[in-house]
């Protein structure tokens, strides 16, 4: 007999139930000013605020790490050992915290070897699929991995068993890997060239190098060459007999004595690789960059044709088609591929692999292919590739962190990026997400507004509701919620133009274009139509052009704003010369640091398995110099003072009075013109974000002395408010006489330009051509692309 349902009272709620809340109190990360909120979970919520308003130290340096770090403590000591040690966030209490998984922009590392396939699971899926079904069969998934090279090994074996049973074993080993001996597995080889490095017309003794540097009286160099007794000095180089010119530019380190010291002589090439090739480039002196690029050449493989696969690896197909050409494919023809394969004895890698690669489409990168080397992908498209590993996910009730998802996509891509983002959500997980972009901000269940301002002036919460309050509610991002940027009623008129001929780098369709010089330019399209490749694959990095791209700021956490803009050099000079010291004792990282932290400011306490420790200095309380520098004044303010000022300060500070110092004040009205006058001098560089960081570069390069300034999607990581000082200080660049070339996104800079170059119409194969050039009003006007459509949409035509 069944029994009817209750009607008359409701069951109590279960308690578990109650926890729908992450509750926040008293957050002092960073410049958090004891913030308290409570976020609900299975909800998308989006925090918001000017850059540098602490957006990130909530959500990421906050909340996340602290989700991670009680994860990692759930492990043995002995696991534990092994983790990255997360120290716990400065804050009171953390309650309802679930499992976060954080997609971050965080580019993925610049290996040669690693590319979009063996970032993902797609490359693993893909040899194991030619391991079987390949003809002819060669061997294991291995042989088709160009990271993988052949070992042939042979010889005998002990084994030690007891006392007595010591006995020898002969054993062979083989392994058939997929790497190509040539170059690697890198896809390119690169050669020294020759003349760059001496004049073989000379001899040693009458100064034949040509190297930065090499002064012709060095101990360590020239004369360790001239004077080793292995080679003539007097005899011109191209007279060298053949066993002199090997131990000229290959020999092994070998000692010899020069005036009774012991030196070390090795080969020229060998030298010239450890001492210039092996460093970042980006870090070298401008003219020693300038010797390598000169010096080096990197050229296709000629054996592999940049495959990066042996011969053997490139010999087994299925149906005609082998793996180094299914990874040239684009994703979505590959996707295409893998479907036609219809064999029962791999059905399920199949469709792991079918899954994959249609997560590649449906997330907008359909157009990369596995062989694109993953240090060319840009953060927006990083972070999109981290994705795919979740989008098939069956977890729920975790947290998912995003740091800007809209990154680097066109208005018309935004749309898909926020239908997953509801996916992930409807699925009963925790979504949050860092963002700027209003068409994201109007879907969230809940909106956190940081603010007012920046750095210090920022850190608490402005708003936390509704979309719809926050239009109302008064705050920088709800006034500037509906701005519109109007269409330029008159345009500027070229004074020249930069002529491109049959570009083809990468997807572009052999494409001829004019780019208007003396004006504002701006390149457009959808992602992956071919943006970037025509503005950065076919204009000439010449002396007259300067690019500002989106890779990263190199900087440990002793480099900050002075010493990377190179700000720290008249600042220290003023102290010196007004207190008749050497300007060494000003650096904190030189002779005026602190012995006890030398120089950081912190102590850090490595406690193995558990998070380590990092606390205030206490002989220099955090000033980072010892305490004698500090007596030393300029303008009534020690070194310590000047670092902990902000831009804008440290502006007024340097430009008049007694502390007056045109050199720093230059570069101090440069940072605050490109929106950083928040930002304190000597604030680590690894505490930045991605758009601050992106600013830090553009200020430094405005200093160069280019025509032709190349921006790539400067209004990345941009609050709106700082949008319009950002299309202000585009403005000043073209009216003081330079040309400025911009690939972007944004309506508010299309709207603003004074000609446009659309790209398109889809990505991949299906874009690489122009199909739209002229003024945002004919754009608007015709409405005949993407582009166009979105741009009468925002400017309301």
């Amino acid at each position: 007999m069944s029994m009817a349902p209750r009607t008359d009272t409701q069951s109590p709620a279960h308690v578990a139930d109650r926890h729908d809340l992450i509750r926040v109190h008293g957050a002092r990360v960073n410049n958090l000013q004891d913030v308290s909120i409570e976020i609900p979970k299975r909800r998308l919520t989006v925090f918001t605020g000017v850059s540098g308003s602490g957006k990130s130290s909530l959500v990421f340096d906050t909340i996340a790490a602290e989700s991670q770090r009680l994860i990692n403590e759930t492990y043995s000591a002995f696991v534990q050992g092994f983790m990255p040690t997360l120290a716990r966030p400065e804050v009171d209490v953390l309650d309802g915290l679930t499992t976060a998984i954080i997609v971050d922009q965080q580019r993925m590392g610049a290996d040669p070897r690693s590319t979009v396939g063996t970032a993902t699971d797609a490359n693993a899926m893909l040899r194991i699929l030619f391991s079987r079904l390949g003809r002819p069969h060669i061997g294991s998934p291995n042989a088709f991995a160009f990271n993988v090279p052949t070992v042939r090994a042979s010889g005998a074996l002990t084994v030690d068993r007891g006392a007595a049973k010591t006995r020898a074993v002969k054993k062979t080993f083989t392994r058939t890997g997929g790497m190509c001996t040539r170059c690697e597995g890198r896809g390119t080889v690169s050669d020294i060239d020759l003349t760059q490095l001496y004049d073989d017309s000379k001899s040693l003794a009458e100064g034949a190098f040509t190297i930065p540097g090499w002064k012709s009286d060095s101990f360590w160099t020239v004369r360790v060459y001239a004077e080793s007794g292995l080679l003539d000095p007097h005899k011109p180089i191209r007279k060298f007999t053949k066993k002199e010119m090997q131990d000229f530019l290959y020999r092994e380190p070998t000692k010899v004595k020069v005036e009774g010291v012991n030196l070390t002589y090795e080969g020229l090439i060998p030298k010239i690789q450890k001492s210039f090739l092996s460093k970042d480039k980006e870090a070298l002196q401008p003219h020693i960059r300038a010797f390598v690029e000169r010096a080096v050449t990197f050229t296709t493989c000629p054996e592999c044709d940049g495959t990066r696969l042996s011969e053997a690896a490139r010999s087994s197909r299925i149906d005609g088609i082998n793996i180094a050409d299914a990874c040239a494919m684009q994703i979505s023809d590959l996707a295409g591929w893998v479907r036609g394969r219809a064999e029962p004895s791999v059905a399920p890698l199949l469709t792991a692999l079918q899954r994959t690669l249609d997560s590649f489409v449906e997330i907008g990168l359909g157009y990369l292919s596995l062989d694109r080397p993953s240090g060319t992908l840009s953060g927006g498209e990083a972070q999109r590739v981290k994705m795919i590993r979740h989008l098939g996910s069956s977890l729920t009730d975790t947290t998912y962190v995003f740091d800007e998802p809209t990154a680097g996509l066109h208005p018309h891509d935004i749309q898909r990026m926020n239908d997953l983002l509801l996916r992930l959500r409807d699925k009963g997980n925790t979504v949050l997400v860092v963002e700027h972009k209003p068409q994201t901000i109007a879907i969230a269940d809940h909106v956190v507004d940081l603010g007012p301002g920046a750095g210090t002036a920022g850190g608490t919460v402005c708003f936390e509701g509704t979309v719809e309050g926050l239009r109302a509610g008064g705050t920088v991002t709800g006034r500037h919620l509906g701005d519109r940027t109007a269409l330029k009623e008159t345009v500027r008129k070229p004074t020249g133009k930069l002529p491109i001929r049959g570009a083809t780098t990468h997807n572009l369709q052999g494409v001829d274009v004019d780019i208007p010089l003396g004006v504002l330019a701006v390149v457009t399209g959808v992602a992956g139509s071919g943006k970037s490749s025509l503005v950065h694959g076919s204009i000439p990095a010449g002396s007259d052009v300067v690019s500002v791209d989106q890779g990263a700021i190199k900087g440990s956490r002793r480099s900050n704003p002075a010493t990377y803009t190179g700000l720290l050099d008249p600042i220290r000079k003023a102290f010196a010369k007004a207190n008749d010291v050497k300007p060494g004792l000003f650096s904190a990282n030189s002779e005026g640091a602190c012995p006890n932290c030398n120089g950081a400011g912190v102590i850090y306490t490595d406690l193995a398995m558990m998070a380590g420790v990092s606390t205030t200095c206490e002989e220099c309380e955090g000033k980072r110099f010892e305490a004698s520098v500090l007596d030393h004044h300029f303008g009534g303010r020690d070194i310590s003072e000047v670092l902990a000022m902000s831009v804008a300060e440290a502006e007024e500070f340097f430009g008049a009075g007694e502390a007056r110092t045109p050199a720093a004040h230059r570069i101090l009205g440069r940072l605050a013109d490109v929106g950083l006058g928040y930002l304190s001098l000597g604030q680590p560089l690894t505490t930045l974000s991605g758009g601050e960081r992106q600013r830090l570069k553009l200020a430094t390069h405005m200093a160069e002395k280019g025509g032709v300034y190349v921006l790539d999607e400067p209004t990345a990581g941009l609050h709106l408010a700082d949008v319009e000082q950002l299309l202000g200080l585009l403005d000043r660049l073209v009216d003081s006489g330079k040309s400025v070339i911009v690939v972007e996104h944004h309506p508010a800079v299309m709207a603003h330009a004074d000609w446009i170059i659309d790209l398109g119409p889809g990505a991949g194969h299906d874009g690489g051509r122009i199909v739209f050039e002229g003024t945002p009003t004919d754009l608007v006007t015709t409405r005949s692309t993407l582009t166009g459509e979105h741009l009468a949409t925002y400017v309301g035509a």
